[in-house]
């Protein structure tokens, strides 16, 4: 039978039309603590009940909160049998989860999804209802897993309701779940509700009652008895409590005075309970774990602070209230005997051991440091930084010395830089600072690191880092913080562009010899100047992605950067395409940040720029909202040179003036040489080549290439186009030569593709430019640049237009066209279909006739086509699915596209021409 509810009739409607809706959804209530919300998650506990749906409750707990996973270990709990009949995949990310096996934590998506599974699984023969209270408590890890399983849950038997604080910020704030807010109620239901518990009731105290609740219904339900001992014992002309005092705070005193009267032996009971997370309430069977188990309270018991678990008969908090005043009314030196004691209850558990000896100890205590600095690791392991951040930072307060304090923060300062929290980074430095360490390596790691991402400070961040890998090297430092601070000044002197600062980085990093990682040479050489330094970084990129369980999120990044600047991201992008979601949603921004930068470079040079576009406003939006300003004009400025290609020509140019006014008067050279190459690309885009040349010579001048300047061997097409079509053809041949001469086609597949179509334009001997077009034509990594390959067949076409005829020119143009139509770039499709249509051509002809399909290579496109994965092919096939992924790759180019979204239309045109 379901219990009455006073008050809440809309409440009640919206909970039976969510347990009777027909498919799974999601539901939180929000509201103050007390206000009836545990009340509506046991009414719609028990309409599920009642319709044969399987409950399972769970309940946050603060003592928790800091501990990666422990929510969503508690949930999951009760269907813990279920996992052995899930597949081998999403067993080893529970069991890595929950601490069952080692390995690389799972992202948000990978463990989501396979909670997803296994709610499917345990739903398949009765519906399943997930309640969960006190849900802001629940750990940042959890919160995001619930989020992501919440948001999809349409289609399934699952449904997930939530209770919440309003008072209290939490993860689910941002979860775009479904909400149901719980207000106070009304004067008339309170009077109702109070008289139905507290009939005959006094009066005056009824009145003040009902003034003090402001129709909170657990203060309704509790305040009477509290109010009637109290007054008769300090007698009936004293008012009453704290007038005025926040009602949490009201409720807080109304459970302290309970547990002030217990025995001292029975109140230490409680407060060890609570500070290791003892259940509460109706969930009381759903925390599970090696928690305190409470002895001999029946006192507490007796007087309505403790219930008896029906499970396992041990003893739980009535109320999460109870728990938290329990802890708030305790001595400071009643709460660190406890924490020792629970520290001595948890020896073999290194997190909660940790946690527990932290907050048992006042003095400094190398061995207790020690211990949170391993808890710390332990938890980043597992996908917990922002704990690492936190038991890093108790970890210094408790160090013995200066150094050690120094360098604890200077780790816990990284690791929240690297969550995107630099005003936590800041303050910790901060507190590094009042002890007289500004200049310790490791904060020097962290304040330049603010310095240049926040406000883009290159100048007074590199000082500052040169200074310290100096002292490091002549005095002798920690690897560790030396290599951060190598990797920090080689991102420096990137943003920066500048010679003369590149050339002294190389001085001083050469003179570390062995002290620098063969990571940090690989970002020397690719970061600075790809063109002299550049000849085989693609092969040591390669290698150290070889051995990919062993990066870092950052290594992968900084690997990533260093692969676009040799043009072989789009072999690394599926790395990024999974660890960018994990990254962003558990609390990594920075490399998430970096990732979507490189996700959307990849986008723009394999031709998806659409999606390119969009990662390019995803990233903006991030980066500003979280005062990455440095980031923000980084995606600005990426923003502009595709908008530039597009033809968007005033918006580029907009986001060439936003960048190049931030970054100039810093000296951020690296931005101020895309905002250059973006004046180059939309004049080119408008067909006005004079001043494209005077931007492109503004990075480097004709014939050489200049130095530690990034867009120099990037521009070097644009360059080239704009000299011939000025009357440069000198300047122009001399460009192409230069690049020839540098080995330009040895580092990059794309600057060969480049530079062999630079030497075929400005080659006054026909046949070396046939040879040159051909070299181009047959590039293996030909159909990976579509935008470069469709602006060399363009030029290939003019070319033969005027030396073998009309006829000659079609296909080339006809390709040019086509690719130029698929990019979107709308200036350089009019220039090719205006060129087209000189030789006769209608201006949409097909090249789909061009190149034939195998037959099993007609079977694998038609199967793409209707959406199947390469996996699901290769089993209708009996295929690898990497045999499947190379025949697409062949197909591609055959039909003129260049990715797998075109088969369908590309496959329909080869039809139509067959059938005529």
């Amino acid at each position: 039978m379901l219990a009455a509810i006073v008050g809440r009739e809309h409440e009640q409607e919206v909970l039976s039309a969510f347990v009777a809706a027909s498919e799974g959804r999601s539901l939180v209530l929000r509201g103050d603590t007390g206000v009836g919300k545990s009340a509506l998650l046991d009414h719609v506990a028990d309409l599920a009940a009642h319709e044969k749906h399987r409950v399972i409750r769970a309940a946050g707990v603060e003592a928790e909160s800091e501990l990666p996973f422990a929510g969503l270990h508690q949930f999951l709990y009760p269907l813990l049998s279920y996992i052995d009949r899930l597949d081998d995949t999403h067993r080893g990310v529970f069991d890595v989860v929950f601490g069952r096996s080692e390995g690389t934590p799972p992202s948000v998506m990978t463990l989501g999804i396979a909670v997803l599974d296994l709610l499917s699984l345990a739903a398949s023969q009765k519906p399943l209802l997930l309640v969960l209270d006190d849900g802001q408590w629940l750990d940042a890890s959890s919160i995001e897993v619930c989020g992501f399983v919440g948001r999809r849950l349409t289609g399934s038997s699952v449904k997930l309701a939530v209770g919440l604080r309003s008072d209290l910020a939490s993860g689910f704030d941002t979860a775009a779940l479904p909400h149901l807010p719980v207000t106070t109620l009304s004067e008339k239901a309170s009077e109702q509700l109070l008289d139905m518990h507290h009939p005959g009731l006094d009066p005056r105290i009824r009145r003040l009652v009902l003034d003090e609740a402001q129709g909170n219904p657990l203060a309704l339900l509790e305040l009477p008895p509290y109010v009637r001992g109290h007054r008769s014992a300090r007698g009936s002309g004293e008012s009453f409590g704290y007038t005025g005092v926040a009602l949490p705070l009201r409720l807080q005193h109304v459970y302290g005075a309970r547990i002030e009267g217990l025995g001292e032996a029975v109140r230490a009971e409680l407060l060890r309970g609570a500070l290791d997370g003892v259940a509460a309430g109706t969930t009381a069977g759903a925390v599970r774990g090696a928690r305190y188990r409470m002895k001999d309270a029946d006192e507490a018991a007796a007087c309505g602070l403790l219930d008896i678990d029906p499970l396992n008969g041990d003893f739980v908090f009535r109320h999460p209230l109870v728990r938290s005043t329990a802890v708030q009314i305790a001595t400071p030196n009643e709460r660190r005997a406890a924490h020792a004691s629970l520290a001595r209850v948890h020896r073999d558990d290194v997190e909660r051991r940790a946690y527990h000896l932290g907050a048992s100890t006042v003095d400094p205590d190398d061995e207790v440091a020690a211990a949170l600095e391993a808890a710390a690791e332990s938890a980043t392991r597992r996908g917990g930084a922002r704990a690492a951040v936190a038991w890093l930072t108790r970890a210094a307060e408790l160090s013995e010395s200066h150094e050690e304090r120094s360098r604890r923060l200077g780790d816990a300062a990284f690791i929240a830089g690297h969550a995107g929290r630099l005003d936590q980074a800041q303050q910790l430095i901060g507190a590094d600072s009042t002890a007289g360490r500004t200049d310790s390596p490791a904060s020097v790691v962290a304040s330049a690191y603010v310095a240049l991402y926040e406000d883009g400070d290159v100048r007074s961040s590199q000082h500052q880092v040169l200074a310290a890998i100096e002292s490091l090297r002549d005095g002798g430092g920690p690897n560790e913080v030396l290599t951060r601070l190598v990797n920090l000044l080689l991102a420096i002197n990137q943003y920066a562009g500048d010679a003369t600062s590149w050339e002294r980085a190389h001085g001083l990093i050469d003179s570390l010899g062995d002290l620098v990682s063969p990571h940090s040479r690989i970002y020397q050489d690719a970061w600075g100047d790809v063109v002299r330094r550049g000849a085989g970084v693609h092969e040591r990129v390669e290698r150290a992605f070889a051995d990919l369980g062993a990066l870092d999120p950052w290594d992968i990044s900084r690997l990533s950067v260093a692969a676009y600047h040799v043009d072989t991201l789009s072999q690394y992008r599926p790395h990024l395409q999974r660890i960018v979601d994990r990254e962003l949603e558990t609390g990594a921004l920075v490399s998430g940040m970096t990732m979507l930068h490189l996700i959307m470079l990849d986008q723009i040079a394999v031709g998806e720029w659409d999606e390119a576009d969009r990662t390019g406003r995803r990233g903006l939006e991030l980066m500003t909202s979280h005062q990455h300003t440095l980031f923000a004009h980084h995606s600005k400025a990426y923003l502009g040179l595709l908008a530039a290609m597009r033809g968007e020509v005033e918006r580029a140019r907009e986001l060439q003036a936003s960048v190049d006014a931030w970054a100039r008067p810093r000296g951020i050279g690296f931005l101020t040489q895309i905002a250059d190459a973006i004046g180059t690309a939309a004049a080119l885009s408008e067909g006005d080549y004079e001043a494209a040349y005077l931007h492109a010579i503004g990075i480097t001048p004709p014939s050489a290439f200049e130095p530690y300047a990034h867009q120099a061997s990037r521009t070097l097409l644009d360059l080239v186009e704009a000299a011939l079509h000025t009357g440069r053809s000198e300047q122009a041949r001399g460009h192409a030569l230069a690049a020839q001469q540098a080995g330009l086609p040895e580092i990059s597949p794309r600057l060969a593709l480049v530079t062999y179509g630079a030497l075929a334009m400005t080659a006054t001997d026909p046949a070396e430019a046939d040879r040159c077009y051909d070299r181009v034509e047959n590039h293996p990594a030909g159909t990976r640049f579509p935008f470069e390959l469709a602006r060399i067949r363009l030029a290939h076409g003019i070319r033969l237009r005027h030396t073998q005829g009309r006829k000659a020119a079609r296909p080339p143009l006809t390709l040019a066209a086509e690719a130029f139509e698929r990019l979107g770039a709308t200036t350089w499709t009019e220039r090719a279909r205006a060129e087209l249509r000189t030789t006769g051509t209608p201006a949409q002809a097909s090249t789909a006739h061009l190149a034939a399909l195998t037959w099993q290579e007609r079977r694998i496109a038609d199967l793409a086509a209707g959406g199947l994965t390469n996996k699901e092919i290769g089993q209708r096939m009996h295929l690898s699915p990497r045999t499947v992924s190379s025949h697409l790759y062949r197909v591609f180019p055959k039909l003129g596209i260049s990715s797998r979204a075109a088969l369908r239309d590309a496959l329909g045109k080869l039809r139509d021409e067959q059938s005529v």
